[in-house]
């Protein structure tokens, strides 16, 4: 395997790693205590960080498509070439569900809800998705590893 390859599919692996901290994380960590947040402590708690997410995450997922189709020509031939093409997939399919889907809430909560009820059901449904991206997220990571495990055999 060449240099350029395996430099290709670690940065590939890295930000499919980002990812998957990222969900994890927020799923551990942030989800679970959506129930105690009020009108008056979620935007600090969930809008701030997702507009720095939203900023590196773009860049990084455009980085995600360019080295997963690079490592999808470089082992076209080989049975190889599944992973990167799963990532891309995952990477589309996550992109997609944020920008169709997720931004919707995420406006509804950048307006600032003042209804409590409101404000929970909509954190309820914004969880929900998260947790579908999450599921793809996690196929990234676990279609790299894959990847790395069948070429250090």
């Amino acid at each position: 395997m060449s240099g350029w390859v395996i430099a290709d599919a670690m940065l590939l692996f890295l930000c499919a790693s980002i990812y998957l901290g990222t969900g994890w994380s927020l799923a551990l960590f942030t989800l679970p205590g959506r129930h105690t947040m009020t009108v008056h402590t979620y935007y600090d708690q969930i809008i701030a960080p997702i507009q720095r997410a939203t900023r590196f995450f773009t860049v990084m997922t455009i980085v995600m498509v360019v080295t997963a189709i690079a490592l999808v020509v470089a082992e076209w031939e080989s049975a190889y070439v599944l992973a990167p093409i799963a990532v891309l997939a995952a990477v589309v399919g996550a992109t997609l569900l944020t920008t169709l889907v997720l931004f919707r809430y995420n406006r509804r909560l950048k307006a600032r809800i003042t209804d409590e009820r409101e404000l929970h059901e909509v954190l309820d449904r914004w969880v929900s998705w998260n947790w579908a991206r999450l599921a793809l997220w996690t196929a990234e990571w676990g279609a790299m590893a894959v990847y790395f495990g069948a070429k250090l055999r």
